[in-house]
């Protein structure tokens, strides 16, 4: 068994790597090329299992690290473990692993002395808010921020300061997990606080399994926040000062001196 182990191990350049690689959003063609390369050529994939299903034929041969939501740092540690014992593993992430997804806290469990030799590579992958933006339109055009407003590991004093530091800004803010049915206190206090610091009605977008079968996008603003569609997979993009909506187009200028009247001839 032993030299089973470290064949493996040469086989890997004598160093184990655990790869964190993003999904992205859901769909196939979204998924990066480098992504599924990685993917392919692992041995162990761990994952969320919501996310495990998104890509069977992916899995197809692999020794699979499954669990649900509040378990991550176990997951994480049997894919460290795996690594070690040399296998060529990935941990899973909707999105990007590197915006509310695995690639931190592997990093941070590489911290422990049994797993420091573990190198971490990062695949990225699209994340949510550009998926669901290019969606509609150009939103994410200028400046924008991105806020989670799940309060599981933030406390919600924290979260509603960079809510309301970013109203201030006039940032384009795309909020990530604003809640589920039931509990909508946190998107709630968000939509006052833009109202307040913005001085008027600002538009936004709601979506829903961006990528997937159930994609939803629809197009809203501040004092008609269509509450009742908030679920687990929603995100929203709350637009600032220089957002518009026309034609069912929702973008961001960003700045050029365009002549309205000007025309072109080919």
């Amino acid at each position: 068994m032993k030299q089973k182990t470290e064949t493996k191990a040469a086989a890997f350049n004598h160093s184990p790597v655990v790869y964190a690689v993003g999904l992205g959003p859901g769909a196939r063609d979204l998924l990066t090329p480098r992504a599924e390369e990685i993917l392919k050529s692992c041995t162990v994939i761990a994952g969320y299992s919501t996310y495990l299903k998104l890509f069977p034929d992916l899995l197809e041969g692999k020794k699979i690290i499954e669990s649900g939501m509040t378990h991550e740092i176990d997951r994480c540690k049997a894919a460290l473990e795996a690594a070690l014992e040399g296998e060529k593993t990935a941990v899973i992430s909707s999105g990007d692993a590197g915006i509310y997804g695995m690639a931190g806290l592997l990093l941070e469990l590489t911290e422990i002395p049994r797993y420091a030799s573990v190198d971490i590579q990062i695949i990225p992958g699209i994340t949510a808010c550009i998926a669901g933006a290019a969606l509609a339109g150009a939103p994410l055009m200028n400046d924008f921020c991105c806020i989670s407003l799940s309060d599981l590991m933030i406390p919600q004093e924290k979260i509603l300061k960079r809510v309301q530091s970013a109203a201030c800004g006039d940032f384009v803010t795309a909020l990530y997990n604003p809640g589920r049915q039931g509990r909508l206190a946190m998107m709630t206090h968000a939509i006052r606080i833009f109202r307040e610091s913005a001085g008027k009605n600002l538009p936004v977008l709601v979506l829903h399994d961006i990528g997937r079968i159930n994609e939803l996008v629809h197009l809203s603003d501040l004092d008609h926040f269509p509450y009742s569609e908030i679920n687990m997979t929603t995100l929203v993009i709350i637009g600032n000062s220089d957002t518009l909506v026309r034609n069912g187009r929702f973008y961001c200028k960003r700045g050029y001196p365009i002549e309205k009247q000007e025309t072109f001839s080919v």
